[in-house]
């Protein structure tokens, strides 16, 4: 964590309005999360964020497995730990092991990655250092994925990256409880 305490803190359940108590309630326990009830402090931005991370999450061509490699990948660069940390969880459900998320903090280099998982990380690699990915990695990425999902792809690392800015900055905590 680059801070030990929130610069904004999450709401305490007496700190809440009856707008953001619904808005909380509305994605069950999952919702009571530190990040949601940081946002939830904003409840406009909270609305749409949860649209967009919606479809990222829930309606995106991905598969879910890729996904989660773009978005630990994202979280890694961006040194978030709160995202690394929520998303290693959602990353088993998905397939992935403990070895492949020790080695997401890597990267493309790591020797044991297929060549269609290499190409997601060094997409995410370029994206974070250029917000650009280069014609050799598009045409790489292209031979396996269609349009939509070559644009869910640069969503789904943007959307991670702008989440660990947020969380990072705002110095959203780890819950305790996990």
């Amino acid at each position: 964590m680059r801070l030990a305490q929130p610069r904004i803190a999450p709401l305490t359940d007496a700190e809440t309005n009856d707008e953001q108590r619904e808005l909380l309630a509305k994605g069950g326990p999952a919702r009571q999360l530190n990040i949601f009830r940081t946002l939830v402090r904003y409840t406009d931005l909270y609305r749409a964020f949860m649209k967009f991370g919606g479809h990222i999450l829930g309606a995106s061509s991905l598969d879910a497995r890729s996904r989660e490699l773009l978005i630990l990948r994202a979280g890694h660069l961006s040194k978030c730990a709160y995202e690394v940390h929520q998303h290693n969880r959602i990353g088993k459900l998905a397939g992935l092991n403990d070895a492949e998320l020790e080695r997401i903090a890597v990267g493309p280099s790591a020797p044991e990655w297929t060549e269609r998982e290499r190409t997601l990380l060094q997409a995410t690699d370029e994206l974070h250092a250029h917000q650009f990915i280069s014609d050799a990695t598009y045409g790489a990425l292209a031979k396996d994925w269609n349009e939509k999902q070559l644009m869910d792809l640069v969503f789904t690392v943007g959307q991670y990256t702008m989440v660990s800015m947020f969380l990072s900055t705002f110095g959203v905590q780890i819950e305790r409880a996990q």
